[in-house]
């Protein structure tokens, strides 16, 4: 009963509005497929090989560099979702097809605008939270939680790295622990999350 009611509602649609219909069902089905793999982890590089830059640097007022993306399978699904269910509502409301189709390219391209500018700003954020530990080498902090001597076991220090100040694991070859606010730099990286440090007279001398 429901699939005959459905036949003859989509039978009773005029040739635009089911075209409008279609795209927006079946870019909000992918849409939905898109965020529950976004969820779970799935999509990771969809958008590898179809993102196209729009060198906003050109404009150095315009404070966002080449990195920025417009083309990406996120941004073409919000296109034509947006673009969709924008002409479904504006022939809903009486105008003409032109006018919905108008509004509907409009609706999809500020969509694929926002999302691209999304999709920046939180692969900026995940570039930011990351740092290269071999620029922690010959940087200067202080001990948080003791270190035993001689490698005996670890303790931590905060430092920053590139900007970004951190607690990092460390251990030292000093003869003598260094205790919590000593004055310490680093001298080796042993493994991402551990670093070899000395005390700073000990380096002076």
């Amino acid at each position: 009963m429901i699939l005959l009611n459905l036949g003859d509602w989509w039978i009773a649609l005029s040739g635009p509005q089911q075209a409008f219909w279609g795209i927006s069902i079946v870019f909000s089905i992918l849409f939905v497929i898109q965020f529950v793999f976004s969820l779970i982890g799935l999509d990771a590089d969809m958008d590898a090989d179809m993102e196209v830059s729009t060198d906003m640097d050109a404009d150095p007022g315009f404070g966002m560099d080449a990195d920025f993306t417009i083309f990406s399978v996120r941004s073409i699904i919000a296109f034509f979702t947006f673009f969709g269910w924008t002409g479904v509502l504006v022939l809903n409301a009486g105008r003409d097809v032109y006018t919905a189709i108008g509004y509907s390219f409009l609706s999809g391209t500020l969509a694929m605008f926002v999302v691209g500018y999304l999709l920046y700003m939180f692969s900026k954020l995940s570039e930011d939270g990351n740092i290269e530990i071999s620029n922690a080498i010959f940087n200067t902090g202080k001990v948080y939680l003791t270190i035993p001597a001689g490698e005996s076991g670890q303790g931590k220090i905060h430092i920053t790295i590139d900007n970004s100040f951190r607690e990092i694991n460390a251990v030292t070859k000093n003869l003598e622990p260094l205790p919590t606010g000593s004055a310490i730099r680093v001298v080796d990286v042993i493994d991402d999350n551990l670093l070899l440090v000395e005390p700073i007279e000990d380096i002076l001398e």
